[in-house]
């Protein structure tokens, strides 16, 4: 009978992310039973035991250089149909959205999206924003349940002692599961986190003005605080800051500790995309601008006077 939590463990470069011992450390505290990871392609496994996973499942080979939906969707069906969880969880990254679904299609499985909370209620319930996060949907999955999470939604867990057993499984994928030939991958130059997976974002609206003071102001202002800077669409839109930055609704969903919104109306696209940040800290010129109605503080002031002072007091710290 399906027992326990499987998470999904992804990794760059080799480097196990953050999310996964988030995830992990949640899942030990569901109390649902035995909570084991899973890692594809070559990585560093060895301080997932310490978040509570008992046991480790590898799957290794030349397939999993590089991602592709067909060898991970057949890596991790072997792998389940191995460790028999009840539940699958993983980040609600740019590779879990698409992996997910593919496996559920694949196992005939539910998959619930986007969660931002996880409780045990005689089996795993899992809540997720919709409508651009003014409503929450409780689920109750029946049978094999896979669940992709927010990251930072539960919070850095603490490593402890604890080890893992390390498992290797062959799940029989070669290179012509992959379907497609990856020819080159290019990664970003940027030394801070992306927005996805960042603790603190800093963004700046359309009042930033021009990209040469998103430049001068925005990006110091982060780096003060060890945030990544980003960017609403109008900001996007005229040029002042890349797609990559971009957050809401056409850009990337973030769920960071903190948020600071300069110069952001807090247009429903936009909040779409950072609602569900822990604390929201909004600096315009408007008193009436929406991003207010969802600061937890609000500052009705210039971004160009706040900015380098808030920039300064960082840096003092």
């Amino acid at each position: 009978m399906a027992s326990g939590i499987l998470v999904f463990s992804e990794h760059d470069g080799g480097k196990i992310k953050k999310t996964a011992f988030e995830l992990i450390a949640k899942a030990v505290s569901l109390n649902m039973g035995p909570v084991s990871a899973v890692v594809v392609g070559a990585a560093d496994t060895s301080a997932l035991g310490s978040y509570g996973a008992t046991t480790v499942y590898t799957v290794s080979g030349d397939a999993f250089s590089s991602y592709t939906t067909g060898t991970y969707t057949k890596a991790l069906a072997a792998v389940i149909a191995k460790a028999d969880p009840a539940v699958v969880l993983g980040a609600a990254s740019n590779l879990g959205k698409d992996l997910f679904p593919r496996l559920g299609a694949r196992l005939g499985a539910g998959v619930i999206t986007e969660a931002t909370e996880l409780s045990n209620d005689g089996g795993l319930v899992a809540h997720r924003p919709v409508y651009a996060g003014k409503a929450l949907v409780t689920a109750k999955p029946s049978g094999l349940a896979l669940v992709t999470v927010r990251p930072n939604s539960f919070g850095a867990p603490t490593a402890g002692s604890g080890s893992a057993e390390v498992v290797a499984v062959d799940a029989g994928v070669s290179a012509a599961d992959a379907k497609v030939n990856v020819l080159e991958s290019k990664k970003s130059d940027a030394s801070v986190a992306d927005l996805t997976e960042a603790d603190k974002i800093v963004s700046a609206g359309r009042s930033i003005k021009t990209a040469e003071q998103y430049d001068s102001i925005i990006r110091p202002l982060a780096a003060s605080i060890g945030a990544t800077p980003g960017a609403s669409r109008a900001a996007v839109d005229a040029g002042y800051a890349p797609h990559s930055h971009q957050v809401g609704q056409t850009g990337k969903v973030v769920n960071p500790n903190l948020y600071v919104a300069l110069g952001i109306s807090g247009a429903i696209q936009h909040l779409a995309g950072m609602r569900t940040s822990k604390v929201i800290v909004a600096v315009n010129k408007d008193p009436d601008a929406p991003i207010f109605a969802h600061a937890t503080y609000g500052l009705v002031d210039d971004l160009f006077d706040v900015a380098p002072l808030l920039q300064k007091e960082f840096e003092a710290l």
